[in-house]
């Protein structure tokens, strides 16, 4: 989730539990070698064991369609000794998609086939190499050939999320179509699209098969979401465990806290008020007391309103002490 889901809100996100592993915004790659510091500015998680604070590992991502270019940049990225490179097929978005990249790819599955077979030749064997991919560009017609693509250049993971680009992220996912992958494939298949909640998962299960779920725009809204759905898993603990995995209002806040307090330490000024209820408008969704917050901030965009503002829904809440904000400017 470019432009939001980064590596600041990866550190809170993963903090709350429930996540085995984060895949990172994509990298892009076009027709040159990039420095170490390119990596490094999306995932600076690889300064310390391509791991989030919390250590959940988090596999970097590339996008491109040049599979020698992608090839040198992932034996470039290698040597970050990164939890694995992720190769993206899936990206919807008009701009990557004119410039031959993510999803529009999907309408040449022998060109997938190249770029993987060519990172997985690039990099050392321990490397993990894993893919995600759609439904497809305008239809569905090619899923299967992309998908036994991906495997047979030596993938050892695949993502799908259960939509073509021309769905967009238009309700439903066709979870359905995922079962089908998954049959057509010996490698790991990993199920996106539309968990929004416990239930979710536990249908999606039921209908892909698969035992590994991917969470994006669900775990954005409710926080507590992968938590909830590893308390419920089969052999789970119950009890105690399944009552606290939902994460109410109170322990969000504190979240809002850190998040503000780390978008005031390196976003433009300009810019930071504007991050703030960019993850409001999705935590409205599950939380009447994000619109509220949402609708007091709505017009507010000196970040000097918005630190006091913070402090004072702390202390509402009694979810942090007062002082625990501190004005960054």
């Amino acid at each position: 989730m470019e432009g939001l889901l980064d590596h600041g809100l990866r550190a809170i996100l993963t903090r709350v539990g429930g996540v085995d592993r984060c895949v990172s915004e994509f990298i892009r790659v076009t027709d040159q070698l990039l420095p170490a510091r390119s990596f490094l500015r999306v995932v600076p998680e690889l300064r310390h064991g391509s791991r989030t604070a919390s250590g959940v590992p988090v596999r970097p991502q590339l996008l491109g369609s040049d599979p020698a270019c992608l090839a040198e940049n992932a034996a470039q990225l290698a040597e970050l000794r990164p939890a694995g490179i992720d190769l993206n097929f899936g990206c919807p978005a008009k701009t990557v998609n004119r410039h031959r990249g993510g999803a529009v790819l999907l309408d040449e599955p022998e060109l997938i086939h190249r770029i993987v077979a060519a990172v997985r030749r690039a990099v050392p064997a321990h490397v993990a190499v894993s893919a995600k991919m759609r439904l497809g560009y305008e239809d569905d017609a090619r899923t299967l050939d992309c998908a036994r693509a991906i495997e047979s250049a030596g993938a050892g993971e695949l993502a799908v999320h259960a939509r073509t680009k021309a769905h967009g992220y238009r309700p439903p996912a066709y979870w359905e179509s995922i079962a089908g992958v998954r049959a057509a494939v010996r490698l790991p298949v990993i199920a996106n699209g539309d968990i929004w909640s416990v239930e979710d998962a536990r249908r999606c299960r039921a209908v892909t098969g698969c035992d590994a779920l991917m969470l994006g725009r669900g775990m954005v809204r409710s926080p507590g979401l992968a938590r909830a759905i590893a308390a419920a898993r089969p052999g789970a603990p119950g009890g105690a465990a399944a009552a606290v995995a939902a994460l109410p209002w109170r322990g969000v806040v504190p979240l809002l806290a850190d998040f503000w307090a780390d978008v005031c330490g390196r976003v433009e000024r300009r810019h930071r008020a504007g991050r703030l209820k960019q993850w409001l408008n999705y935590l409205r969704v599950a939380y009447p007391e994000a619109q509220q917050a949402f609708d007091a901030l709505r017009a507010v965009h000196d970040p000097a309103a918005i630190t006091p503002w913070l402090e004072r829904l702390a202390r509402e809440t009694r979810a942090v002490p007062a002082d625990a904000l501190l004005l960054i400017d």
